[in-house]
């Protein structure tokens, strides 16, 4: 009898420790200030027509409702379209036009905002705060009349090239792929670097080669960051830091924000997403003659097969330990959240949608670490770096 009283109250200790850091989480992260860094909602909206203050569940890993349902305060929207596009300039503005449409259709809902203080005006308001990163620097057409332009729109960040390419900055895939091309900046693409400093403008290294990174490091005098990157200590992909590279991030007071990628935090990711495509190779090929798109491609075949694919999908923890990793090689500051939702083909567990972010935070907390920690890595770093490149 004493044995099974014993259990009893070890049982019911467990249960009482569980219940209470399911408080304590959930009370850490509606407190905190939640930023997501990167997002490419804008991009389903004009190519599939649709509306993100819509209910998009099941359509999308985003939406105005469910990103205060995930406790999002701050969400940095993805201006994008392929390196190889024509009229860019021109894609981007458009993109804004439908942030701006759906800021001045719900206006106690999304607040507009361009410096860290109206952010936290629209935190404190209840708001989501809308900010612009435009992703590569073909989007300016080599001209810096339109860098401007696009910062007075609202962009707050240039990622300075995706994965093609610009004339001025090589970009990683380049890198990889193209070793006949011209590595780093040009002189025109230190001079787009200074711009942005002078403007307040952050520059963006995710997606950058390593000579460009180097080179963006020692030309501009503001606090660098990556947008959506992760580490490559524990997963050796292109778009992936190492370690020489986040230590010099950290150094130049900027951030990393970690991207959810399973290709960019699950170095076994790759192979299981080859023997799945292998296994559909025939539909596979037969979408890729009529949509002639690979991300496309893979969307399609994970939805459909979303059986076979939930086993493939990185567990949560794969995300945690890139945290983990940048906090233990440089500290807590130099860490922070930028997703990727609605530019990846496949999620995480646990990180379903833009509803999940609270298993961030639940995890950390699992991991030990500290409330003042958990506020830096949700939002505040974000906060910190994106004042330090304002001219007041």
């Amino acid at each position: 009898m004493k044995y099974f009283i014993f259990i009893f109250l070890i049982m019911a200790s467990c249960k009482q420790s569980s219940e209470k850091n399911s408080e304590t989480y959930k009370t850490i992260h509606n407190r905190a200030i939640v930023i997501d860094t990167h997002n490419d909602i804008l991009m389903k909206v004009l190519e599939d027509g649709v509306k993100f203050d819509d209910d998009l569940t099941g359509i999308t890993h985003s939406d105005l409702d469910r990103w205060k349902r995930g406790g999002l305060d701050v969400q940095v929207f993805s201006v994008y379209c392929d390196g190889t596009a024509k009229n860019a300039y021109d894609y981007a503005n458009r993109q804004i036009d439908w942030l701006d449409a759906v800021v001045n259709r719900n206006p106690s809902k999304i607040m507009k905002v361009f410096n860290a203080s109206e952010l936290l005006s629209a935190v404190k308001t209840g708001k989501i705060a809308a900010i612009i990163g435009v992703e590569g620097g073909h989007m300016i057409e080599n001209d810096l009349d339109k860098l401007d332009s696009l910062y007075q729109r609202g962009a707050r960040y240039l990622t300075l090239t995706h994965n093609t390419s610009a004339d001025w900055v090589s970009s990683c895939v380049d890198q990889t792929e193209r070793p006949e091309i011209p590595k780093g900046l040009t002189d025109f693409g230190k001079a787009v670097i200074k711009r942005m400093n002078n403007l307040g403008m952050l520059v963006d290294v995710s997606h950058a080669g390593e000579q460009s990174f180097w080179d963006a490091i020692n030309t501009s005098t503001k606090p660098v960051f990556a947008s959506h990157s992760s580490v490559y200590s524990l997963c050796p992909h292109p778009r992936n830091l190492k370690d020489d590279q986040i230590k010099a991030i950290a150094k130049k007071g900027g951030v990393i924000q970690i991207n959810f990628n399973p290709g960019f935090v699950d170095a076994s990711f790759e192979k299981k997403e080859q023997d799945f495509l292998e296994k559909h190779k025939t539909e596979h090929d037969s979408l890729m003659a009529s949509l002639q798109d690979e991300w496309l491609v893979k969307f399609q075949l994970y939805k459909t097969y979303a059986d076979e694919a939930e086993p493939i999908r990185p567990p949560l923890f794969k995300v945690i330990d890139h945290i983990d990793y940048i906090v233990n090689l440089v500290g807590a500051d130099y860490v922070g959240i930028g997703s990727d939702f609605d530019g990846i083909t496949l999620t995480p567990k646990e990180l379903d949608d833009v509803t999940a972010y609270p298993n961030i935070t639940r995890a950390l907390v699992e991991r030990g670490y500290s409330e003042a920690d958990i506020d830096k890595i949700l939002g505040e770093n974000f906060i910190r770096v994106l004042k330090a490149n304002e001219n007041n």
